[in-house]
């Protein structure tokens, strides 16, 4: 499969989490009985963490320099819009009808309407966005999780979230399909996907500060990513037993006060948490 197909998957699903939770450079929490790969995610870890720095990021403060904020919105609309078949042929193979027909038209709408995605007429007539991947696919028929990874480049993942990589990126991917089907002579097809990846760091910058009071930037985005899939999984709407089970409230030994106190202790070595902070044990 081509690497950039691999490239705008991990955005859309990954980077998002990776670029921010990386800025924080704090203590490392106490492993979990559900994170048995925890010692070689970490290094995985550290690798993105210097990739972030080197190269990411500074990418991203070029392009806000050379943009307006009009023109990044339209740019993540464009690639909003552009990945929709993929969530269109995951509805499908999730025996999800009517949701298929919804995103259609969601995408028809913003690629002709909407002059080809960079406008956004479809929310606006009732036609929400939605996002789903053959990973959920997966957990809609049954198979189990598996241990969380950290993979190289592509970020967080799981056991069985790691196919939608290879699924999603050669079947259903459009822009891979057009790179598949035409011959680039210097590489052009690659220009998409380094937009996206820049233009979605681009928007972690203003949200920077918020995770330095995360005292261990890789717990908190294995958490973070762990819950945002059980909520994709369960529409936003996950039972309080999935959400505790994943949380590790039922783990042997968790004790809720122990968690508070160290996060009292970190914001008092490295100042006040934002209010709206959830410290992470995890």
């Amino acid at each position: 499969m081509p690497m950039p197909s691999l490239s705008r998957s991990f955005l859309r699903r990954g980077l998002a989490l990776l670029a921010v939770a990386l800025l924080a450079g704090c203590a490392i929490a106490p492993p979990r009985t559900d994170d048995p790969l925890q010692k070689v995610n970490r290094k995985v870890y550290a690798f993105n963490d210097k990739l972030d720095k080197a190269v990411l990021r500074p990418a991203a403060v070029g392009y806000r320099k050379v943009t307006n904020p009009p023109v990044r919105h339209a740019v993540d609309n464009f690639f909003t819009n552009i990945e929709l078949p993929v969530t269109i042929a995951n509805d499908l193979l999730q025996a999800r009808p009517s949701q298929a027909l919804g995103n259609t038209g969601r995408f028809l709408i913003n690629l002709t309407v909407g002059v080809g995605g960079i406008f956004d007429p479809a929310t606006k007539l009732g036609l929400p966005q939605q996002s789903t991947d053959f990973g959920i696919t997966l957990a809609r028929w049954g198979v189990p999780e598996g241990d969380f990874l950290m993979l190289p480049l592509l970020g967080p993942s799981t056991v069985r979230d790691v196919w939608r990589y290879p699924v999603d990126g050669y079947f259903f991917d459009p822009l891979s399909l057009i790179a598949k089907n035409h011959s680039f002579n210097y590489g052009q097809y690659y220009l998409p996907q380094v937009l996206y990846v820049v233009s979605m760091r681009s928007q972690l910058i203003d949200a920077e500060g918020f995770l330095q009071s995360a005292y261990d930037p890789y717990a908190f985005l294995r958490d973070a990513y762990r819950q945002r899939r059980l909520y994709m999984l369960y529409d936003g709407n996950p039972p309080s037993a999935v959400i505790e089970k994943m949380q590790g409230v039922d783990q042997q030994g968790f004790d809720p006060d122990e968690l508070l106190q160290q996060q009292k202790q970190w914001e008092q070595q490295h100042g006040p948490s934002s209010p709206t902070t959830t410290p992470s044990k995890h």
